[in-house]
């Protein structure tokens, strides 16, 4: 069955989109780790969020207004189940998504773009796994039958396109100017160090003040630029992330999801590599993976992670498409209330049967 009610003859891609979505990734998931040493994982920020963890709650948060944000712009190409049989599909995907990123605690963002750009074995084990699980269940499920062909590239950006890139640009031009000020109210801009130190030197003023209104400000620009980032790059149409799935040996193969890794690994790597910092600059502890540990479980999650990733063709971008699907529940009802409750089914059966699945797993291991 296609993802779309009409036949999908032909879909070109989208260089510039690509490599500009693929930079904003970069760029959000940079400034997430240099102002609050913490990883950008979304499958992450939906189960640490589940566990009432406040600032993964932004981060939720960010990516949903994201989504409405982009709703509101316009030119979004979110596919609308039109029929019982593809919610349920999609509902199954989300219950996969669910149980594969639990297990293998990451997903695209987590051990793709997170995990590579700091030369994680662990993470490259775990991509290499989905991606082949993904590819494997794209041709099974779809075919090219029903993803068509894919056309001429298509470098033009459109207007649309030009505001989701602004939108990119800036909350985190918004967040480096709101802590550069701060930095220099408090005289200690030309040190991470000394930032930290004034921080914790204010701690008995402030409570609690690793997290601060900064440190939230982060969460949530950081996502809300994200946000925008993934529909530049494509990343919320799954009819091109099918065909990107296809590989190059099919006709249908669409390699816009190539431009997005090929400018988000590259920047994200040096980045990490040549502008990281001693401590957080808004204070507080790492928050980054530390596991080298290669097991069945990593395995079996990537695995399952993959299945669910190719059969519906979305994995870190629900967030997004939820608050999209809150836009156009306002101004086409009732057309995108089947996209509404598709997308508040998938996030429940990917976050809650996901951690119902993995209590269950541990219990049955002991």
């Amino acid at each position: 069955m296609s993802l779309h009610q009409s036949e999908i003859t032909e879909s070109r891609p989208k260089p510039l989109e690509g490599l500009l979505g693929g930079i904003g990734i970069a760029l959000s998931v940079h400034s997430l780790l240099v102002l609050n040493g913490s990883v950008l994982g979304v499958s992450a920020f939906v189960h640490r969020s589940q566990r009432g963890d406040k600032a993964a709650m932004i981060s939720v948060v960010g990516l949903i207004l994201g989504g409405v944000a982009v709703g509101i712009i316009g030119d979004v190409d979110t596919p609308v189940p039109h029929t019982t049989s593809l919610l349920l599909r999609k509902v199954f995907s989300g219950l996969l998504v669910g149980i594969g990123t639990k297990l293998a605690n990451g997903c695209t963002s987590g051990h793709m773009i997170c995990g590579l750009s700091r030369f994680s074995l662990r993470s490259l084990v775990a991509t290499a796994t989905f991606f082949a699980s993904a590819v494997a269940t794209t041709h099974f499920a779809h075919g090219n039958d029903v993803l068509g062909t894919s056309g001429s590239l298509d470098w033009t950006l459109g207007e649309n396109q030009g505001r989701q890139f602004l939108g990119a640009i800036l909350p985190l031009g918004t967040l480096w100017f709101a802590y550069t000020c701060s930095a220099l109210k408090n005289d200690t801009g030309n040190s991470s160090q000394l930032v930290s130190r004034r921080i914790h030197s204010c701690a008995n003023l402030v409570p609690n003040t690793p997290q601060s209104v900064l440190r939230y400000l982060a969460s949530f620009l950081t996502s809300l630029a994200f946000a925008f980032s993934l529909r530049l790059g494509n990343m919320v149409d799954s009819h091109k992330v099918l065909a990107f799935l296809t590989l190059p040996l099919s006709s249908a193969f669409n390699p816009t999801l190539a431009f997005v890794a090929g400018s988000a690994l590259p920047l994200a790597a040096l980045l990490y590599r040549y502008a990281r910092v001693e401590q957080p600059k808004l204070g507080g502890k790492w928050n980054i993976p530390t596991s080298t540990k290669i097991d069945c479980r990593l395995i079996l999650g990537s695995v399952i992670f993959g299945i669910g990733w190719g059969i519906a063709g979305v994995c870190r971008t629900l967030t997004v498409d939820l608050g999209n699907s809150i836009t156009n529940l306002y101004f086409s009802w009732p057309c995108s209330s089947q996209l509404w409750t598709f997308s508040v089914c998938w996030y429940w059966f990917r976050g809650v049967c996901g951690l119902a699945f993995v209590h269950g797993f541990r219990w049955l291991a002991c």
